[in-house]
């Protein structure tokens, strides 16, 4: 019987670029559905643009164009960005969307039914670039965002809070008695010490916004930005619900693993079933920075090297879940060793002894994800996925080597078409277990080796 299987990406902010890290999440998500969709699992793969904040208002002012105009442009960009960049989602949630804004008001009225939610007033400094409350502490020594050198507005105003004081116990109790919620382990110890040293209520709406979801409740007040965006990952579909895995960020951690779960018990919600948040990059070991300049289009890398190549680089080179610096010397370092000499090359050495040797492989049936590979999916080890993979390329390598098929085409055709034979079933076998990962550079694969007839064909990576 089929799994199921519900992915998801960060809901990413409208008005951001999309660059190298947002691509590295969307990557990580359509590499687990590709994965479940082989396997035959019933699989849905979401990501969507957040669209409500009060800097998507400004960035729209500023550009001289109406909220809904400057919205739709931007949404089309990132939505044009993940089908350039070859991904397979099956939905793209705006939360400005009639679907969205219906299940949002659903819960909000859950919630305050169920007595977590009473007036108040709050007073603080209000940072926009964040859409979130600083506090002293948290400025530079001018009074300045340390993230967007901006001076944050003072607020005092009445807003609805949110009770997450009264889930501390229930959210402490779930992640321990289940301890793979929150992965990886870092990012678990890291979500229970701050359950741990107290969770303070928060405020959950703003009275002096005009862009946004007004609470059912109160229309004057407009549900703060975060806590409807999270709601995306239901409003998409409710029946999907709930995600077997929440992939993101590991800056926006607490909002979904500590106020998103809480959020979920107070409106009588499963949890998803676990949450993993990766790492940051560096540029050539500078943190990527507007003032640096050094921000990645993913766009640009995937026009010089392909999909596949960036793909590769990101999850063999760095660790799911680590920080992880990229390298354009490095990309192409690997591009060239494991990728134009290692894959490639034993693609197209089998290929040209097939031609050469004129011999007929039975075409190719249906092959089976080799199961040895799953426990690296469960586990989101997709690095040691591929190091698995490459062994099976080294293997056919010293097989090559080995039995010499240049010799046997002039001495021995009956042990020749063996060892082809042989080669072109590792090669369909390789080919299967690359699906997730280099899915353009597997279907290429697979129309070459489908039989009888396999003949040599332009390199899959030409050396740079």
């Amino acid at each position: 019987m089929a799994k199921k299987f519900f992915v998801t990406t960060p809901i990413y902010y409208i008005n951001d670029v999309p660059h190298i890290g947002h691509a590295y999440a969307t990557f990580a998500a359509d590499i687990l559905a590709r994965y479940h969709r082989a396997k035959g699992d019933k699989t849905f793969f979401l990501t969507g643009t957040d669209e409500n904040s009060q800097k998507t208002v400004l960035a729209a002012e500023k550009s001289g164009k109406d909220i809904n105009v400057y919205t739709e442009e931007l949404a089309s960009r990132w939505q044009e960005t993940w089908k350039k960049l070859g991904i397979s989602n099956d939905d793209f949630i705006r939360t400005t969307e009639p679907r969205h804004r219906k299940v949002v008001e659903e819960i909000f009225k859950k919630i305050d039914e169920r007595g977590a939610l009473y007036k108040g007033k709050y007073e603080g400094l209000y940072c926009v670039g964040h859409e979130a409350f600083l506090k002293e502490d948290d400025l530079d020594s001018q009074g300045l965002c340390p993230d967007h050198k901006t001076k944050p507005d003072h607020i005092a105003e009445e807003n609805y809070f949110f009770k997450l004081s009264k889930y501390q116990e229930p959210l402490l109790k779930h992640c321990k008695e289940n301890p793979t919620f929150v992965q990886p382990v870092e990012r678990y110890n890291e979500v229970v010490k701050f359950i741990e040293g107290g969770l303070q209520d928060i405020s959950v709406t703003r009275q002096t916004q005009k862009w946004g979801i007004p609470a059912p409740n109160d229309p004057k007040q407009v549900i703060y930005v975060w806590f409807d965006a999270l709601i995306n990952y239901i409003s998409a579909d409710p029946r999907k619900w709930p995600a077997d895995l929440h992939i993101i960020g590991k800056d926006i951690l607490r909002f979904h693993a500590v106020i998103w779960p809480a959020m979920l018990l107070s409106a009588g919600y499963e949890l998803p079933k676990k949450i993993f948040a990766h790492g940051f990059f560096t540029v050539d070991g500078q943190k990527i920075s507007k003032s640096l300049g050094n921000a990645i289009d993913p766009i640009k890398i995937a026009e010089e090297y392909g999909n596949d190549v960036l793909r590769y680089f990101l999850f063999k080179e760095i660790p799911f879940g680590n920080d992880g610096d990229f390298s354009f010397e490095r990309l192409k370092e690997v591009y060239n060793a494991d990728l134009a000499n290692g894959l490639g090359n034993l693609v197209a050495r089998v290929a040209k002894l097939c031609e050469t040797a004129d011999i007929n492989v039975a075409k190719e049936e249906k092959t089976v994800i080799d199961s040895s590979i799953d426990k690296f999916f469960e586990n989101l080890k997709f690095q040691e996925a591929l190091i698995y993979i490459w062994s099976k390329i080294t293997k056919a390598d010293h097989l090559i080597e080995k039995d010499k098929p240049w010799e046997l085409i002039k001495k021995d055709n009956q042990r020749l078409k063996q060892v082809l034979t042989s080669l072109v079933t590792q090669i369909r076998e390789i080919q299967t277990l690359l699906v997730p990962f280099l899915p353009d550079t597997a279907e290429k694969i697979t129309k070459q080796f489908a039989g009888p007839k396999i003949n040599a064909e332009k390199p899959l990576f030409p050396r740079k």
